[in-house]
Order: C-alpha cells, then structure tokens, then sequence
C-alpha cells in the first residue's frame, strides 16, 4: 500500500476529489459530481459539474430545475437523461426529507435515487471524514482481483472483502 501510496504521489487527483477540495468537502456538491461521474472521463465530470452549479448550487435551486434544463447542463455525461431524472429527485428528496442537507449515514444515502455503495462511500469518505468505508468503482473490483487481494465477481462483493483483506487504516485511500 505504501508503493501505491508514493506511485500516485504525483499524479492528478481524480476529479469528484478536486470537486470536494474545491468545495471544501461540501457533502452536496461532492454527492452530485459522484452521481455524475458514473462511467464518466473526469474532465466531463468536472466541466458537467462546474456548469450546473454555475446555475444552482443547492438542493433547493437544482430542484426547482426542469429536467430538461438539467439535461442541458451535464451533458455530455454518459446516462445524462437517467442521472437529470435521478439529480432532480434527489435534490427534492434531500429539501423534503433532510432539511436541504446530505444525510451522513449509509443507510439514509443509499435511499436516494442514483445513489449506491460507491458513490455513498465516496460521499461518506470525502464530506465526513469517514475512515471506516472503502469506495469501489470498477476499477477498483479489477485491480484488487488482478493483484489477487480479492476473488470476487462484483464490485460490492470486492468492498466486503477488502475490509477483510487490507488494514483499516487505508480504507479511505483505496480507491485513489
């Protein structure tokens, strides 16, 4: 982990990562540029990002978007019309149910829609400082089954073994 740790030193920070430093870690800027970045090139997500909340920065101004407008803004992410549809219905589950704010558990993330593990756990990692939970993307699932940490079929199959697996103090930094 250490030799990973110094090889990656010097490299680009991927960029929902370069979103939260930017935002200082704002749990709701980090949650939407993760849903957008979903099988996304990061700069795609960064420009999709910077646009949108160039227009509206908080839950309540992105709801009150029309999913078209939404569209227009992100795209060209991949899945654009999904994650609009998905954007505007988390963003009003998030003024209805959460008083405007990102809920801080799993639990309560994972009920919003376009949200799973990984982008909970990124969101959990980046805005809470959580050093209990690992974010596992696709790559993350290969590169562990490649290095032989794991042997697992699916990317949340792979986060439950690398709990196992690795020591829990990097957790958090796995997934860079």
């Amino acid at each position: 982990m250490r030799a990973l740790a110094r090889a990656i030193d010097h490299l680009e920070l991927p960029a929902v990562e370069k979103i939260a430093e930017e935002s200082q870690e704002d749990p709701f800027e980090v949650l939407i540029a993760t849903m957008l970045s979903a099988q996304t090139r990061d700069a795609v997500t960064a420009a999709a990002s910077a646009r949108l909340f160039r227009v509206a920065r908080t839950p309540r101004t992105i709801a009150a978007l029309t999913t078209k407008r939404i569209e227009k803004l992100i795209y060209p992410v991949s899945f654009y019309r999904h994650k609009a549809t998905h954007v505007k219905a988390t963003c009003r589950i998030l003024v209805e149910q959460f008083g405007g704010r990102v809920p801080p558990t799993m639990k309560e993330l994972l009920t919003l829609p376009g949200v799973g593990r990984k982008t909970a756990n990124l969101v959990l990692i980046l805005s809470f400082k959580s050093l209990k939970n690992i974010c596992v993307d696709t790559h993350v699932h290969r590169i562990s089954n490649r290095l032989g940490w794991v042997r697992t079929r699916t990317p949340d199959e792979t986060e439950q073994a690398l709990y196992k697996a690795t020591d829990e103090r990097w957790w958090p930094y796995i997934n860079l």
